[in-house]
């Protein structure tokens, strides 16, 4: 079981509208950094309640092995409405409480647009929770005690089902077998040839063959044999242009 740590304070953490979008859409890179010693979490948004295959308790229990493939420090979920994440008071608190719990130095979410709604939908909330969340004058709170305001440096967005022409990548040539394992974690959720389970878009092989094929696209411009896509809100800035590949 993953564990939650109250008082941690993280380097990375993933904002994700369902459980298995941070696995698809960054899985490499989250593993890339907890090889690296970086103190990486998971909130899932919603229980993925809707979703054809499984049921709520099993999608708890594949995401707690999932995370601990990865190994990541905390996991968690905010249980907003499957199919219905709206851009509420009540949501943006919510992650703006986290945020402030975690103090994350990058924050990693949606694609900006996507097939599933839910994840352009989570994609926005998250972006605009985490502006708020340096205001001084909004208040949350943890354990009756008041959080201060804190800011992330950074929010990038994986690309998931939908192209999207990335903004930079990330080489996870090293990583990628990890990922499909933390994929394949999610067992009523991708191909399963024992599986009694509905067929859904996800569910074949071709599904895992299409996530491989868009790692490999990411990474052949930069020689890279698998990388990961993501798109930033603001222009990078290097202090060393050697520091671009």
């Amino acid at each position: 079981m993953v564990r939650t740590f109250v008082l941690m304070k993280l380097d990375v953490l993933a904002i994700v509208a369902h459980p298995d979008d941070a696995e698809l859409g960054a899985g490499g890179l989250l593993y890339k950094l907890t090889q690296e010693g970086k103190k990486i979490g998971i909130i899932d948004l919603t229980e993925g309640e809707l979703g054809s295959r499984g049921t709520v308790t099993s999608r708890y229990n594949e995401a707690n092995i999932s995370g601990e493939i990865l190994g990541i420090s905390i996991r968690e979920n905010l249980q907003m409405g499957d199919g219905f994440i709206e851009e509420t008071q009540e949501n943006l608190l919510k992650i703006i409480s986290k945020i402030r719990q975690y103090q994350p130095e990058i924050i990693i979410t949606n694609s900006i647009s996507d097939r599933h709604p839910d994840h352009g939908r989570a994609s926005k909330l998250v972006s605009r929770a985490s502006f708020l969340s340096g205001l001084v004058k909004i208040e949350t709170r943890l354990n009756d005690n008041s959080q201060e305001k804190y800011r992330a440096r950074v929010v990038y967005h994986f690309i998931q089902d939908r192209y999207i022409e990335p903004d930079f990548v990330v080489n996870i040539s090293n990583q990628f077998e990890t990922k499909m394992k933390a994929i394949l974690a999610y067992k009523t959720q991708f191909f399963n040839p024992n599986s009694k389970e509905p067929s859904t878009p996800i569910s074949g092989q071709d599904f895992l063959d299409f996530v491989e094929a868009r790692a490999i696209e990411f990474g052949r411009q930069n020689g890279f044999k698998y990388a990961e896509g993501f798109t930033v809100e603001k222009t990078i800035g290097v202090e060393n242009i050697f520091e671009l590949k």
